[in-house]
């Protein structure tokens, strides 16, 4: 799909995912929160957006001139049907062009120098 990298919302569902977009910012988790903290202010060369809409998605982060999205994953990500539902929405962006990395809040919380190493390392090696 070749969409110009600003314009990534489908216009029919943009309204209702802009309102959930903007209450995920304003109640990010402590991880989201920390997350934002080492990616804000092209602080990695990049500039990274947060509670992104892409397609009918809200994405936690994303870098748009490397096609990348970062996803913060809680507990509930281990249950089956969120499993599923993680894995359509994953096809759905990969096959947009986009790559995918995911870290649970306690990779966030524990061991936040590891995150960025393995953000820099996907940074480094797009394939753009």
């Amino acid at each position: 799909m070749n969409t110009a990298k600003y314009n990534t919302a489908n216009p029919l569902t943009y309204g209702l995912l802009r309102e959930n977009a903007m209450r995920n910012k304003r109640n990010p988790t402590e991880a989201e929160s920390i997350m934002w903290t080492l990616l804000r202010r092209k602080q990695l060369g990049v500039i990274f957006r947060r509670q992104y809409i892409i397609d009918e998605f809200i994405v936690d982060f994303v870098c748009l001139s490397k096609q990348l999205i970062i996803e913060v994953d809680g507990k509930y990500h281990n249950l089956a049907e969120q499993k599923e539902a993680d894995r359509i929405r994953e096809e759905r962006l990969c096959s947009m062009g986009f790559r995918i990395i995911r870290f649970t809040n306690e990779e966030i919380l524990v061991f936040p120098e590891q995150v960025i190493s393995k953000i820099k390392n996907e940074l480094n090696n797009d394939i753009l």
